[in-house]
């Protein structure tokens, strides 16, 4: 199955993500904490703490560091409760947008998301008002001269439920978030190594963003990403220079 060609887009974002690397520990930590206290400590039993602590060995996380905060989770040692708001928009030309947080402090989340969205030329949204154009999965992205029949034939084994081709030669497997791990685990046993592996909002079509409205955006999606209480910044926006 043909796509729309986006390697490029996730190759822009991995990096942005690396030149933000101070902050990844602090991400990761809030991920840990919420999975363990709504999952518990056990990572045979919790995957998406599994999911978290592989974040936080591939950022060069000490296991110790590690441990502790699901310690703090789970009630053997004080730490602080957050809670988790999802908020959605709309930035440059239409694009949507979904912004996920943790946070101690609703009020003062709220307030800075508003202040990024305004700021920068985009509008938040109500409750619902983008989520539909998203679907929530579990994405394995392969680089352009990936073997497309042997991860093809090993993901649809292991349950993907679609294997997409982009125009760039880029391989995409898709899976529901339970079948993430099985797999991502699968592929990898096969010597396929993906480029990015993650459950995510994916959204369903993009929009062109260009020129200076694609500066426009990027100056939002770099304003909310850089707020201290948000997670990960979702957008449907294919931007080019």
């Amino acid at each position: 199955m043909a796509g729309h060609s986006k390697w490029a887009n996730i190759q822009h974002r991995k990096g942005r993500q690396d030149e933000k690397r101070g902050k990844v520990w602090t991400r990761v930590i809030r991920e840990i904490m919420v999975a363990a206290r709504a999952g518990g400590a056990d990572l045979s039993a919790n995957p998406r703490l599994r999911l978290a602590v592989d974040k936080a060995k591939a950022a060069n996380m000490p296991a110790d560091t590690i441990k502790r905060n699901v310690d703090k989770a789970t009630g053997n040692l004080e730490g602080v409760n957050y809670e988790e708001i999802r908020y959605e928009g709309y930035g440059i030309g239409g694009a949507a947008i979904i912004v996920d947080t943790m946070t101690d402090n609703r009020v003062r989340t709220v307030a800075d998301v508003r202040h990024a969205f305004s700021k920068y030329g985009g509008n938040m949204g109500t409750e619902g008002s983008v989520a539909f154009q998203f679907r929530h999965v579990g994405q394995l992205v392969f680089a352009p001269g990936t073997d497309e029949d042997k991860v093809m034939e090993i993901a649809l084994e292991a349950g993907a439920d679609d294997v997409v081709t982009d125009d760039d030669g880029a391989i995409e497997v898709l899976a529901a978030p339970a079948a993430f791990e099985p797999v991502r685990n699968a592929l990898e046993a096969a010597g396929l190594t993906p480029e990015v592996a993650e459950v995510t909002m994916r959204a369903e079509n993009t929009i062109e963003v260009a020129g200076e409205d694609a500066a426009r955006m990027q100056k939002l999606l770099d304003a909310l990403e850089d707020l201290d209480d948000v997670q990960e910044v979702y957008h449907n926006a294919a931007l080019s220079e």
